[in-house]
């Protein structure tokens, strides 16, 4: 379905319905086709895997060492 911008203002609920059900909605200015109205199919997310991360992750050896700029504080 191809509906100019000043029907598609208009009629924007209407429109969005129709994308829901399915159908492209183009969106034409000045006649020519700038938007396209559409589903948005869901993201399919895999389950987290314990450890698949191995490897990728590295901590610093003096990581839990007192930083010099808090010496100060720290005593």
């Amino acid at each position: 379905m191809q509906v100019s911008l000043t029907d598609a203002s208009q009629d924007l609920v209407q429109l969005v319905e129709a994308a829901l059900h399915g159908e492209e909605i183009i969106i034409l200015k000045d006649d020519k086709p700038v938007v396209k109205l559409a589903l948005v199919e869901p993201i399919q997310r895999r389950p987290a895997k314990a450890g698949s991360a191995k490897g990728l992750v590295w901590m610093s050896d003096d990581f839990d060492e007192p930083l010099e700029d808090f010496r100060e504080y720290m005593e």
